[in-house]
């Protein structure tokens, strides 16, 4: 088997911000050639952590390396392989869409004529022609986030970052965006997307880092994290036939723990429920009992994510809303 370099390597990092700790010894590696995930509710650590690597801050201690180079001591290595679409776009208000492309696109170390060309390719791939001549404040919060992704797929870094990359867009948006981030990594970047949304997590991340006050709470594929939470998978089979028969067929499974019957139905709590259900369906029909209906449920990233930190995501990111303007413990 071959192996896997790594294109982020966290090792020991801690960010602090005064007497608060934003992120508290976190290790953690990032593949080449991945789209990898950072999962929280805002406040956990994720755009530190992102920030960090991109070099915008420092570790208090540790370091993090990005493809071999520290960013405590090669940040301006770092730098060239990186492009962040931060979390809140920030430019001069003054400034129009197209302007603040085309600075970028030189920036990044596009000719004059070549600028020109990369930024009306990337401003049609995200539908954002129409708006070049507006000025930065006349910009709706998806427009701006449009913008952000669009300096990213114009620079196509070898590392590509990206913070909550759809939040304010709407779900047309939100679909178009996720496809402009695997045609990176297609095209050769690995990508790094932090976000608080469990659709998006589970729709475009290869692998997830659940983080949670800081903290590394679990690490993996979502198929990976949600065989983690015991008797995760919930099976439910409507039958026809004697009860005793269908404990008697249940008992002959050992991966089977918990389990319920009632009103002619058989609903079992264990890993992997796609698999084990065509075999509680064989032994059942085997000693005589008749399905009727099959239902196969498996646990949410929420509820992976309340196994390993003990919190409700959904409930941390509505208290994250409700108390927007206080002064938060991580950024």
């Amino acid at each position: 088997m071959l192996a896997v370099s790594a294109a982020v390597k966290i090792v020991d990092f801690v960010k602090k911000f005064g007497d608060t700790v934003a992120v508290d010894g976190l290790n953690l590696e990032i593949y080449e050639g991945e789209i990898f995930g950072l999962l929280g509710p805002n406040g956990s650590g994720k755009s530190t952590t992102l920030l960090t690597i991109a070099t915008v801050y420092k570790p208090t201690s540790g370091d993090i390396y990005v493809f071999g180079r520290s960013v405590t001591r090669e940040g301006d290595e770092v730098r060239k392989y990186v492009g962040i679409a931060f979390q809140e776009p920030k430019a001069m208000w003054v400034d129009t869409l197209y302007e603040l492309l085309l600075w970028h696109a030189r920036v990044v170390g596009y000719s004059s004529a070549e600028a020109k060309s990369a930024v009306r390719d990337a401003m049609e791939r995200l539908n954002l022609w129409e708006h070049r001549g507006k000025q930065f404040y006349q910009l709706s919060g998806g427009t701006r986030k449009k913008l952000e992704i669009a300096k990213v797929l114009i620079q196509r870094p070898r590392l590509a970052i990206f913070d909550e990359p759809t939040a304010q867009v709407d779900v047309i948006t939100k679909h178009a965006l996720w496809d402009v981030i695997r045609e990176l990594r297609q095209e050769g970047s690995t990508v790094i997307v932090a976000t608080n949304d469990m659709f998006e997590a589970e729709r475009i991340c290869e692998r997830l880092a659940i983080m949670y006050r800081g903290r590394l709470g679990a690490l993996g594929t979502v198929r990976e994290l949600k065989d983690r939470i015991p008797g995760g998978d919930v099976v439910e089979i409507g039958y026809e036939g004697s009860r005793e028969e269908v404990e008697r067929a249940v008992s002959r499974l050992p991966s089977v723990g918990r389990y319920v019957l009632e009103d002619n139905r058989l609903i079992a709590y264990l890993n992997r429920g796609e698999e084990k259900a065509a075999e509680i369906v064989s032994l059942l029909t085997s000693a005589g009992v008749k399905v009727k209906r099959i239902m196969v449920q498996e646990p949410t990233l929420d509820d992976v994510f309340f196994y390993f930190t003990g919190a409700r995501l959904r409930e941390e990111n509505q208290d994250v809303a409700l108390n927007r303007g206080a002064t938060p413990w991580a950024r």
